[in-house]
């Protein structure tokens, strides 16, 4: 994340200004007004963060935050002195689809505006060690801006700062809260994109309702198909010639695993099959055994 000027100037290379999750207001159009419109999730309870870069140096670093916007489902973003955007740029060039509406919609505005209409979230990658630092201390790490930003129901911005310079220690003494990404204390200023990205990321459970990835909920096998597997695997156990504790201990640990696993029904299905036919094999092995008067499966000694 990158830092702010003077005695706690974090600078980095490019886009520096490392964020953490933002805890940041949502705010909406009109100078820098914050409005429920266009900030309200898809169910229309919670209004969504805003984004708000303060004098970006590359309109490259505008078009990738525009993207990871996109990405995580946040449209309004606003622009504090920006360079110039022009639709043929760099900026468009790095905004992939955001391209098509984050960018065009961007709007300029003052700090001040954003001051005054938002509850703020301030990103760094330089923080006080201890409380006598006021405007760089506490500070809370991106995980733990979502859980409180989860109780939180205003207009709210996630304010990054300068490539190199990020936010200074003026600035951020009039924002709210201040956000920073754990990194390595040998280099923890993040390329400001960057910094964008890993904020929004963790932000999502409050801007996306449905991702792409498909639904990782199973259900459980039915009690008694799992029960008819464990009696199949008695079965198999007894079978193998196993001494009796042996067996007991083996059964017991095939039930302890069973029991943290949560096979699916197609799971449990697929084993009562394969040990049904293992099962059959080891009968008939002991019927032809019998037959013609050889030894049975050895049993354990």
């Amino acid at each position: 994340m990158s830092g702010g000027e003077g005695s706690a100037t974090a600078t980095d290379e490019g886009s520096a200004t490392a964020t953490d999750e933002g805890s940041a207001t949502a705010t909406d159009e009109g100078s820098a007004t914050a409005t429920d419109e266009g900030s309200d999730d898809s169910g229309g309870g919670r209004r969504k963060p805003v984004v708000v870069v303060v004098e970006p140096e590359t309109p490259g670093n505008v078009g990738t935050i525009a993207r990871a916007m996109k990405n995580f489902g946040l449209s309004d973003l606003k622009l504090v002195d920006p360079p110039e955007i022009e639709e043929d740029g760099e900026a468009y060039g790095f905004a992939g689809h955001a391209r098509e509406d984050v960018l065009p919609n961007a709007e300029e505005v003052t700090f001040d505006e954003v001051v005054a209409n938002y509850h703020t979230v301030g990103t760094t990658a330089i923080t006080g060690e201890d409380g006598r630092s006021h405007e760089r201390f506490p500070f809370k790490t991106p995980v733990e801006l979502r859980e409180s930003l989860k109780t939180v129901d205003a207009p709210t911005a996630i304010v990054f700062g300068r490539e190199g310079r990020g936010l200074n220690n003026e600035e951020l003494s009039r924002l709210d809260e201040v956000c920073s990404i754990p990194a390595d204390d040998d280099y923890p200023v993040l390329n400001l994109g960057q910094a964008a990205t890993v904020l929004l990321y963790e932000l999502r459970d409050l801007t996306v309702d449905e991702t792409q990835l498909p639904d990782t909920e199973v259900t459980r096998a039915p009690e008694a198909d799992v029960e008819r597997f464990h009696e199949f695997f008695d079965e198999f156990l007894a079978a193998t010639g196993q001494r009796d504790h042996v067996r007991e201990k083996n059964a017991l640990l095939m039930r302890r695993l069973l029991g943290r696993a949560h096979p699916t029904e197609r799971e449990i299905h697929s084993l009562l099959g394969t040990f049904r036919k293992a099962n059959a094999k080891l009968e008939h092995a002991d019927h032809l055994a019998a037959k013609y008067d050889e030894p049975p499966y050895p049993t354990e000694q």
